[in-house]
């Protein structure tokens, strides 16, 4: 059982949408941060949200940019790059959950994809003492440059095997990476994890590391 809330989360000066699931005693809560040229509706990762959501966590899926920012960005394919922009603005969003009554006592972490890894990153290094874990799904944990040393929450970083480039990126990161972390290589899968059975592996991989960084609702296994 959950009850569902559809927010609009307030970052001035803009109005960004998102989609929030608390299911019934829920004590933990994950922002999704969509990869490029996506949105909070991109199957992938409502997918993923959902899975967590049956083993108990909360979830936020909001977009990281205003109408108008998307039409530009899809003539452009700029400022799904801009990281320092995104993880701003998933900064302000943890700062709204940390308001908002509904979801202030709920421990957050960070599930990234593409070149939204790097904003969780990014903003994870910017409120160590708020979010406890974060998961990277195909991602681009380079794009966070330096504060990849700075980056306190636990790390999971998910590649396809197929996805050789995004690999070595993702190791030449984790070797900057200086807190718990684990590269886990979902085998026959390509970058979006499109092959039967990978992108449930990822949502597995994913509810096992919030599961045992954040807590999940007491009886809730998974």
């Amino acid at each position: 059982m959950k009850t569902e809330n559809i927010i609009a989360v307030e970052i001035p000066p803009v109005g960004l949408f998102g989609d929030l699931v608390i299911p019934l005693g829920a004590t933990s809560l994950v922002v999704f941060a969509h990869g490029s040229g996506s949105s909070r509706h991109s199957s992938r990762n409502r997918f993923v949200a959902e899975v967590l959501q049956q083993g108990g966590l909360a979830t936020l899926l909001m977009d990281l940019l205003t109408r108008a920012e998307e039409q530009v960005d899809n003539r452009t394919a700029h400022l799904r790059f801009d990281i320092p922009l995104l993880a701003g603005r998933l900064v302000n969003a943890t700062d709204w959950l940390l308001r908002n009554p509904e979801t202030s006592a709920l421990r957050q972490g960070y599930f990234g994809a593409s070149t939204g890894a790097a904003a969780a990153l990014v903003a994870a290094a910017e409120r160590q003492d708020a979010i406890g874990a974060v998961v990277s799904r195909g991602g681009r944990p380079d794009l966070a440059g330096p504060a990849l040393a700075r980056v306190m929450a636990p790390t999971l970083l998910i590649v396809g095997s197929r996805d050789e480039q995004v690999i070595e990126l993702n190791q030449n990161a984790q070797a900057r990476l200086r807190n718990q972390n684990r590269l886990e290589i979902v085998p026959g899968a390509t970058h979006l994890f499109e092959e039967p059975g990978t992108l449930e592996k990822v949502a597995e991989l994913a509810l096992a590391w919030f599961a045992r960084h954040l807590g999940v609702a007491s009886g809730r296994t998974t």
